[in-house]
């Protein structure tokens, strides 16, 4: 028992002294090194800023080309088989905080012209907004259109017939128009403008004070989330130039409803359009009262489908006693927002001084468009 107590004594106190040589070692020994961080990496040069000089007093640019095809025959209106009928050139910017401008350039198979060109002042006194330049004049629903915002290939007959050529009616001018607040969520505007007169088979103002005006009340509301209806009432005058003071007259009423489901069926939807025109023009051989009437409807099918169907009539301006009529059927394709593939079977019967003509004709169109190109009016 004395040799075990004996030998735990030993072990104690070598334990105690090796503790005490750990301890002293520490003491004495420099403390350890921190540990480095990783160095940050170097400062990347700060990147350069966009020169406000580059594009900021550059406007916006877009050019939309528009081709067309055409078989069978059409001995009134013989066009080429195929042709770049339209190619527009757009050029839109803010002129300062109180306008914008913006320029439409056609190109077409023989000419270049001016398609529209004004400056839109956007806050003046009583909210009016004044557009000074050459316009489309607010004169029913497509006379404002552009040729590619045309849900057909074509124009419809009272148009053409009615409104001089394709073009419709086009003029330099003053505009001015105000919103009119109306009780049940009702959008109304008034346009009133006044115009050199001077429009190819309309007007042809004999002098600088015989100018044409227009004037245009239309009305706009939503039913529900997917039904909505605008109606519009136009009236225009000015001298036509058949003699020093004869003048004509134009009215026009149109109605366009539109179905566009928000929930359910994105891909489904429905535009009814339809105008009714009055032209009353005086000439030697007397006054010719003519009227022109078009309905037309288009149905989306799928996401890129569309189907339409029109019937239209008109008489003639210089000689109402002569009614054209037609008919035409299309199918859209829209590959994406930026083209468009269309063909329409039409077929119009003409009317003369000696018989009628009948025309079947099939269209193709292929429209294309680059660059920034802005919204057009709904």
């Amino acid at each position: 028992m004395k040799v075990v107590r004996s030998s735990l004594l030993r072990m104690a106190a070598g334990l105690a002294a090796a503790l005490a040589s750990v301890r002293a070692f520490a003491q004495d020994a420099p403390p350890p090194a921190p540990t480095p961080e990783p160095a940050p990496p170097p400062m990347a040069a700060p990147a350069a800023a966009p020169s406000q000089t580059s594009n900021y007093f550059n406007p916006s640019i877009a050019v939309i080309g528009n081709f067309l095809g055409i078989a069978g025959h059409n001995p009134v209106d013989n066009q080429d088989s195929l042709q770049l009928r339209e190619s527009e050139l757009s050029l839109q910017a803010i002129v300062d905080p109180y306008a914008r401008g913006d320029f439409f350039i056609s190109f077409s198979n023989d000419s270049v012209v001016i398609e529209e060109g004004y400056v839109t002042f956007l806050h003046l006194p009583w909210d009016l907004l004044v557009k000074v330049g050459q316009f489309k004049v607010a004169f029913g629903k497509i006379n404002t259109m552009h040729l590619h915002t045309l849900p057909w290939p074509d124009e419809p007959l009272p148009m053409i017939n009615l409104l001089g050529t394709e073009d419709g009616w086009n003029d330099v001018g003053i505009s001015m128009a105000k919103l009119l607040p109306l009780p049940g969520d009702t959008f109304s505007e008034a346009t009133v403008q006044v115009l050199r007169g001077k429009t190819e088979g309309i007007f042809d103002a004999p002098s600088r004070g015989k100018l044409a005006v227009d004037a245009q009340y239309r009305l706009y509301r939503d039913f529900g989330d997917d039904n909505n209806v605008e109606l519009g009432f136009s009236y225009g005058q000015g001298w036509n130039g058949s003699t020093e003071d004869a003048r004509t007259t134009l009215e026009n009423t149109h109605l366009v409803y539109r179905w566009k489901p928000l929930q359910g069926r994105p891909y489904r939807s429905f535009i009814l359009r339809s105008e009714y025109y009055w032209s009353q023009r005086e000439q030697p051989e007397g006054k010719q009262n003519a009227q022109g009437f078009y309905v037309s409807g288009d149905y989306q099918l799928a996401k890129r489908w569309f189907t339409g169907l029109r019937y239209e009539f008109s008489d003639h301006a210089d000689n109402a006693s002569l009614r054209d009529r037609g008919e035409a059927v299309t199918l859209t394709f829209w590959p994406s927002e930026f083209s468009q593939v269309r063909g329409e079977f039409r077929q119009r019967n003409y009317a003369n001084d000696v018989n009628r003509v009948k025309a079947n004709e099939g269209l193709l169109q292929i429209q294309f468009s680059i660059g920034a190109h802005g919204a057009h009016p709904f």
